[in-house]
């Protein structure tokens, strides 16, 4: 890129990754800088299941993820699949709203349901492989003409010298750029093991500290989950027999699976993800992260909302 970029991006996850396709496509010249590759991100590490949109109506997250599902069901893409899973809770009558909405919905019968679950219902959603989508998206903004840089910024200033425009997209790493006291980190492993045969997910709610959740990726499946307040990335070899164990009790052929990865993250917890633009001096400053477990869900809705920001100059507040 030999012309100063209109926008800098900074992150190279699903945020920043979806926000700077957005923006390339809508005839900016972005440059993103970010402190690691698509491959070596958080959003790397996520399952990650799209949907179901269980917010509602008046809540900015259900415009986010009916975006999300909108792209992902209408522009295939490497790495993701609609598949057909069951989505479960223990107690009885525990279906949320608005999830009879949700394509392919069917509520499971007591012979079907797994045992120990009182509510279960199939419902079919896109069911997305991380590393091989990132690397996807990494070629679609390279592809429209964006430059990528490994290359982290220091602070919101040193990167408003690079562009009058900066999107912020860094995830945990915000903490330290905006001083956001709301923005925690919320730890959770992923493990993966050879498919044993498995082809519908499976995801336990509600999303306590530890739950059950089996996702399929061809010759692989990704299986969860906990989620704890903390700053510890230590593979834990106890809580991955644990993990293990809980989805094998639901899909027993689980039991001997080769564990081929385990490796952890740190999801940017926040009250609500922050999608909100302000002036820093001469430069607009947008504003997305802030989504801990929900990035990939909410990923094309906020871009689509901090583009819109980015390119109009506004300092319009869709959340913070």
């Amino acid at each position: 890129m030999t012309l100063r970029p209109d926008v800098v991006v900074l992150g190279c996850g699903v945020t920043g990754l979806s926000t700077a396709i957005r923006l390339v496509e809508g005839g900016a010249r972005v440059l993103i800088r970010t402190a690691a590759p698509p491959a070596r991100t958080t959003s790397s590490l996520a399952s990650a299941l799209v949907g179901p949109n269980l917010s509602p109506p008046d809540d900015p997250q259900r415009a986010w993820t009916e975006e999300t599902l909108r792209v992902l069901r209408d522009e295939p893409m490497p790495g993701v699949t609609l598949r057909e899973g069951t989505l479960a809770a223990r107690p009885a009558g525990a279906t949320p709203p608005f999830a009879e909405r949700t394509l392919g919905f069917r509520p499971l019968d007591d012979d079907e349901r797994p045992t120990g679950f009182g509510t279960a219902f199939t419902v079919r959603l896109p069911l997305v492989d991380m590393p091989v989508y990132l690397a996807h998206l990494l070629q679609r903004f390279q592809g429209a003409g964006g430059e990528v840089r490994e290359e982290p910024v220091g602070s919101l200033g040193e990167a408003a010298a690079v562009a009058p425009v900066v999107v912020n997209c860094t995830g945990l790493a915000a903490r330290h750029l905006t001083d956001d006291a709301e923005l925690h980190p919320v730890r959770g492993p992923r493990i993966v093991v050879r498919n044993p045969g498995i082809e519908r997910f499976f995801m336990e709610a509600p999303m306590t500290p530890t739950w059950a959740s089996i996702f399929p990726h061809g010759d692989h499946v990704v299986l969860g989950g906990a989620q704890r307040r903390s700053e510890d990335t230590t593979p834990d070899p106890a809580e991955e027999a644990d993990i293990v164990a809980r989805c094998a009790r639901i899909e027993p052929a689980l039991t001997d699976a080769e564990v081929i990865e385990h490796r952890v993250g740190l999801r940017p917890g926040r009250p609500v993800p922050r999608v909100a633009a302000e002036r820093r001096g001469d430069a607009l400053v947008v504003h997305n992260y802030g989504h801990a477990g929900s990035g990939v869900m909410l990923s094309w809705g906020c871009a689509r909302d901090a583009a819109a920001l980015a390119l109009g100059g506004r300092t319009d507040r869709s959340a913070e």
